[in-house]
């Protein structure tokens, strides 16, 4: 089991990555706001990887020890602590050359549901596999 949590990791971290470098670029531009310093291409990338491959250890922890509960658990925690890491863009200090620092939460508070969007769209597909519904 624990190998098919790191396949869907991997593969939500693909989606998250590739949802965030699009936002990225769609952000850019709306509003010709460049954030390429404090969150480039490579940043995106690696915070898609280890968000995914902690929820993944995670959700294999909670659905060894508590079984059919831990699955609904791990929603649950993921979603909240999507929703509590808001706060992590909004009170970042930005540094002083960085133009438009005010524009920086609209462009870092919605990727920090990226993660949880790409697991839970993902999901259904593991679950399939693993009950052997192919």
């Amino acid at each position: 089991m624990f190998k098919s949590k790191f396949y869907q990791a991997i593969l939500a971290s693909a989606l998250t990555a590739t949802a965030a470098i699009i936002y990225n670029r769609i952000y850019f531009i709306a509003t010709e706001a460049d954030f390429s310093k404090v969150l480039n291409t490579g940043r995106l990338i690696g915070l898609s990887v280890l968000i995914s491959m902690l929820g993944a250890l995670l959700n294999y922890g909670l659905i060894r020890f508590l079984k059919k509960r831990g699955e609904i658990i791990f929603n649950f925690l993921f979603s909240i602590i999507s929703f509590a890491s808001v706060m992590i863009p909004i009170s970042i200090t930005l540094p002083m050359n960085v133009k438009f620092p005010e524009l920086f939460p609209g462009l870092a508070v919605p990727r920090v549901f990226f993660p949880v969007v790409a697991w839970l769209t993902i999901n259904p597909l593991f679950k399939a596999k693993i009950s052997g519904i192919e």
